[in-house]
């Protein structure tokens, strides 16, 4: 299976020029991609692009990493309906800085490897070129008839369009030019709403460098969810690869509650295991859907690949005390800080003077106060219908008093209030 059969098989195959797949079996060839640093973080959006440059690898061809330096303060209007609201160049460097991070996660960047990645920066191609030689040399390429009949020009031209932003599709073309005349990079690749502008490239090399046939371009699908929303977005927004935007345990979470329908596509496109292993869980699958062997499987390789193994160690000490009915206070006091520090973020948490805990402080209390129950008699009630559970221990007396002989890690205290309703007591 070559480069472009897998990509098919997985899903991850929506459109090529003509002469690609020949080009790739006579050797080795370079391909990239482009990322504006509009955000501090990567999606699982952007993941989907970073797949083909990740199995681009995997058949022994040489990924690039474009960083949108200079098209990153101009804005792509492709998929968005009204002008962009541009970041300053502050922030753009910020973001470019965190990004360059993330992609050394996913990609073979060591100088062993003879096919080793690259990160580019395109603002390096425009830092010294002034805006004479930029109309002269690339506005002169491409018509205004070539640039309006692109799909994502079309589609703004009647909400308003301002010449910032058309002229994105020249940059992303001289892009390709430029890598092609001076790192002998033949292939720009990306989702299916960057074929305009990946065209506007292989044009401007068939008029300016006069070598159609060795450019070439290949786009994958824009994923959607069986509903039709779009995909990558949870309850709370976009799920980021960084622990910081989105924790290791969202993220986790977000795969594990994916539907049927949705996590075999989502298998094939995100999972580095070989078609025989996927195979070989999709029947599995199959047969017993209630155990959710594929949302299992992914979400594992996942949240270990794009945060650590440690990370993923974290979340199933954090599922087992949330979900799993016989944990108890034994279990509870051998989880460490980090990850109950987690179930902090995760579940209602209040906050309580620790200096008010020395003296002691009645469950009744805690609970009102903390906003678990909204009177004393509600409380009352709670415990004495045995749903009331401190660090997993129940709690058969209204007169029980919470001290800090019950902060775990000197902080954090676990609250039931029947079997789906947890909160966590934060000491401070």
């Amino acid at each position: 299976m070559n480069f472009v059969e897998e990509l098919k098989w997985r899903g991850l195959f929506h459109q090529m020029t003509p002469g690609l797949e020949e080009a790739l079996a006579k050797g080795t060839i370079a391909g990239y991609i482009g990322y504006d640093p509009t955000a501090p973080s990567l999606t699982i959006g952007n993941l989907v692009t970073i797949m083909l440059l990740k199995h681009l690898q995997l058949h022994g061809h040489r990924p690039v990493v474009l960083m949108g330096g200079a098209t990153g303060r101009i804005g792509d209007p492709s998929g968005k309906d009204k002008e962009r609201q541009l970041k300053s160049y502050d922030e753009l460097e910020q973001n470019l800085s965190t990004q360059k991070v993330q992609f050394a996660r996913f990609l073979d960047f060591s100088e062993a490897n003879p096919n080793a990645a690259t990160i580019l920066n395109n603002y390096d191609f425009y830092k010294n070129m002034n805006v004479l030689d930029f109309l002269r040399d690339v506005g002169k390429t491409l018509t205004v008839n070539y640039m309006m009949a692109k799909e994502s020009v079309k589609k703004r031209v009647e909400t308003g369009l301002s010449f910032t932003e058309f002229s994105y599709q020249l940059l992303q073309g001289f892009d390709f030019q430029h890598l092609y005349e001076n790192h002998g990079i033949a292939l720009q690749m990306g989702g299916s709403d960057q074929w305009g502008n990946i065209l506007s490239g292989t044009e401007m090399i068939r008029k300016n460098l006069g070598s159609e046939s060795d450019a070439f371009a290949l786009t994958c699908p824009l994923l959607t969810k069986s509903d039709g929303k779009k995909f990558g977005k949870s309850e709370e927004g976009n799920v980021w690869l960084s622990a910081e935007m989105t924790s290791p345990y969202k993220f986790y979470q977000f795969w594990i509650n994916m539907g049927d329908d949705d996590i075999v596509v989502s298998n094939r496109i995100f999972s580095l295991k070989s078609v025989a292993e996927i195979e070989k869980l999709e029947a599995a699958h199959g047969e017993a859907p209630h155990l959710r062997l594929l949302q299992k499987s992914l979400a594992e390789e996942l949240t270990i690949w794009v945060h650590s193994q440690d990370d993923y160690a974290s979340v199933m000490e954090v599922s087992e005390l949330l979900f799993n009915k016989k944990a108890n206070r034994d279990y509870l006091l051998k989880i460490n800080q980090k990850s109950l520090a987690t179930v902090a973020e995760e579940i209602p948490s209040f906050k309580v003077a620790k200096a008010d805990l020395e003296n002691g402080i009645n469950i009744i209390e805690i609970f009102v106060n903390g906003g678990i129950v909204e009177s004393n008699s509600e409380a009352r009630r709670a415990i004495k219908g045995g749903a009331v559970a401190i660090n997993k221990t129940k709690i058969t007396s209204h007169e029980t008093v919470i001290n800090t002989d019950e902060l775990l890690h000197g902080k954090y205290v676990m609250i039931d209030n029947g079997k789906k309703h947890k909160y966590m007591l934060i000491a401070e």
